[in-house]
């Protein structure tokens, strides 16, 4: 009991108002934020990825097998959060062994293996496909025999067979265009459908939802080729750059907008949970959502950005400007994901009071784990990049 009051009593301090006694305490915490970011990672980034095939768009070509692997990277990682959340994953089996249609939670798995099986893992094999053939002939060792074994042995590199390799990609492409909308929109479906939660319960919120996620796919990829190109020795193609941020420019003003017409139809309804929502607002999140996530993460990106594009500027500071933006722009999407599942769940149901969140360093719903889950896709990424090497001149064999 003592250790249970001992816990306990720097949550009551932090509440205010009237608060039931199963209310003190959050169901969900840090781990079920990092999935919906870790998922809008993915679809963010295979649309970038789109953009090539799809719509031929030359200038992003150095970036489209990043961005398919950086995709890769972070979709293996994206349900071991929910995993570690449940505290029993080895009966996350029983998703796919008893299918309940009704759940939109239990639905993820069918969505995420059609997206890692039938989507991520055919359009990339489809598109490394000669190249590994080609690098498993002149070389040797543990490399020879993984590339033979990720090329499934094929040894045909005729015409005919590389221009169904081609048509494949293109196809595939466009089959995982509205397969990534899916897989993180449903995320927004699922907060925007509990109508007994007014922070949650917004038509807009699946639309929310799937921009933001484009919004930081494209930001990481351009993080992540500004960070590993000058390592491997090799000049930032400006052209591939500039049309990267502008790309991420435009697409944060359509999300911007989408934010802001959720918060005005919020205010125009004037529910009787506005009250408690507003003081949540100038409270409890001022900082994590007005600061943080508006100001920080959103609006200072974008006159960042802006600037450079209208003045006239040296190529160094538009790449350091567009270096930072894009972080800014990661920790402002990372926020946005902690105010929506966290905030969401800081007032009571009564609409009278309102409670805090309290994370720990250790345990699985602590600090350290937090930080290792966000890790972890880099680590995959950088074992993806050296067997499968996305560069152009790693075609050149």
């Amino acid at each position: 009991m003592e250790e249970i009051i001992q816990h306990l009593t720097p949550l009551l301090q932090e509440i205010t108002g009237y608060i039931y006694p199963n209310e003190i305490e959050l169901h969900w915490g840090i781990l079920v934020v990092i999935y919906p970011y870790v998922t809008g990672l993915v679809a963010g980034a295979f649309i970038l990825a789109s953009l090539v095939k799809v719509f031929n768009m030359k200038e992003l070509q150095p970036t489209y097998r990043t961005a398919l692997l950086t995709a890769l990277a972070f979709l293996i990682v994206a349900p071991l959060p929910l995993l570690a959340h449940i505290g029993h994953p080895e009966k996350s089996f029983e998703i796919f062994l008893t299918p309940n249609k009704s759940s939109a939670m239990a639905m993820f798995g069918f969505v995420y293996a059609w997206y890692l099986m039938a989507v991520l893992l055919l359009e990339i094999w489809f598109d490394y496909r000669k190249d590994l053939i080609l690098w498993s002939s002149k070389e040797s060792g543990i490399k020879k025999w993984i590339h033979k074994i990720i090329s499934l042995f094929s040894l045909d590199l005729t015409d005919q067979a590389v221009r169904f390799d081609k048509k494949a990609v293109k196809i595939i492409t466009i089959i995982g265009i509205p397969s990534a909308f899916l897989l993180h929109g449903y995320v927004g479906f699922i907060f925007g459908s509990v109508k007994a939660n007014p922070w949650w319960s917004s038509v807009l919120m699946p639309i929310v939802f799937l921009f933001s996620a484009i919004v930081s796919g494209v930001a990481l990829v351009l993080l992540i080729y500004m960070f590993v190109t000058p390592l491997r020795g090799k000049e930032i193609d400006m052209a591939c750059l500039n049309k990267l941020a502008s790309f991420l420019f435009y697409i944060m003003i359509i999300d911007f907008s989408l934010e802001a017409l959720d918060f005005i139809h919020r205010i125009y309804e004037s529910e009787e949970s506005i009250k408690i929502l507003s003081e949540l607002v100038s409270g409890k999140l001022f900082v994590s959502l007005v600061v943080i996530q508006l100001l920080i993460g959103m609006i200072v990106p974008l006159a960042g950005i802006a600037a450079v594009k209208i003045f006239k500027v040296p190529d160094e500071i538009k790449k350091l400007t567009y270096f930072l933006s894009a972080l800014l722009v990661q920790v402002g999407i990372f926020t946005t994901r902690w105010n929506v599942v966290v905030g969401g769940q800081l007032f009571s149901k009564s609409f009278r009071g309102l409670t805090t969140y309290k994370m720990t360093f250790f345990g699985l719903e602590g600090l350290l784990m937090s930080i290792a889950l966000l890790a972890l896709p880099f680590v995959i990424l950088y074992v993806l990049f050296y067997f499968l090497p996305p560069w152009e001149e790693a075609r050149e064999v």
